[in-house]
């Protein structure tokens, strides 16, 4: 795992939320037998043979393994990834936990039922909220999503990569609030986005960025508690000035990873 200095201090994050002694302890210990279940599984995942090229070649950047692992998930969770899009994690997800496991796929997953689903090792994935509809709203990229449900009750786990930047504040909190819904008490919540200045305001470059502040602010008050982060994806070569696909920051892009939790109670 690549560990390096973080964008996002945790006594400043907390501090600007006023949240004191939320960041919970994450029982490393007692996950060394699931972070080996699942390393195995992925690793298989990552190395089949029909898994694209451009796919493999974005793994060390992308690092798979330590994030799912970060998330806490095990093989035999039930797992729901929003916004697939061309499926780079679906086509890790589903042979992971085909077996023991589940996986769901909800929201824009048009590309990922053409060309992904109905065949081994992608045959067991349901497709939730297949009505849901992204609108674009009046800023370039940037989305609503309606008042939502995803239909089911106690999932393990819901996961999003790079993918809360494209959606307005109100589409945000309907997002949110359906995957509290949907989570069990205890369940975990992973976002993974392009890191934007905190407190910046709109401007051509930042489109495709998300205030990490905004996104724990926002998890907390659909009901979550914001459990830990990660900096393992941090790039202090990104000054957080360009817009993501310019090639000073392309693939380079500095990203945080939160992890939040329905609470039990």
């Amino acid at each position: 795992m690549r560990m390096r200095k973080t964008t996002l201090a945790p006594l400043a994050v907390l501090a600007l939320l006023g949240m004191g002694s939320v960041l919970l302890p994450f029982a490393g210990t007692a996950r060394s037998a699931d972070d080996e279940a699942l390393t195995k599984a992925l690793r298989a995942a990552m190395e089949a043979p029909d898994r694209p090229a451009d796919d493999k070649a974005r793994d060390e950047d992308r690092v798979p393994v330590e994030k799912l692992n970060f998330f806490g998930l095990r093989p035999d969770m039930r797992v729901l990834e929003i916004m697939p899009g061309g499926g780079w994690f679906t086509r890790l997800l589903a042979p992971t936990l085909r077996d023991k496991g589940k996986l769901y796929v909800a929201v824009g997953t048009k590309r990922v039922k053409e060309n992904l689903l109905g065949k081994a090792p992608f045959d067991k994935v349901s497709v939730l909220a297949e009505d849901i509809t992204l609108t674009p709203t009046a800023q370039r990229g940037i989305f609503d999503v309606p008042e939502l449900s995803f239909k089911e009750k106690d999932l393990d786990a819901a996961l999003t990569f790079r993918n809360l930047h494209n959606l307005s504040p109100q589409g945000r909190a309907n997002l949110n609030k359906a995957v509290f819904a949907a989570l069990k008490p205890g369940g975990i919540y992973g976002v993974v986005d392009h890191t934007r200045r905190h407190n910046e305001p709109d401007n051509p470059e930042n489109g495709r960025r998300m205030d990490p502040v905004r996104a724990i602010h926002e998890a907390e008050q659909a009901g979550f508690v914001f459990e830990d982060y990660s900096d393992i994806v941090y790039h202090a070569d990104d000054e957080l000035r360009y817009e993501v696909g310019r090639r000073a920051v392309a693939g380079n892009t500095d990203r945080f990873i939160l992890r939040f939790r329905k609470p039990k109670s």
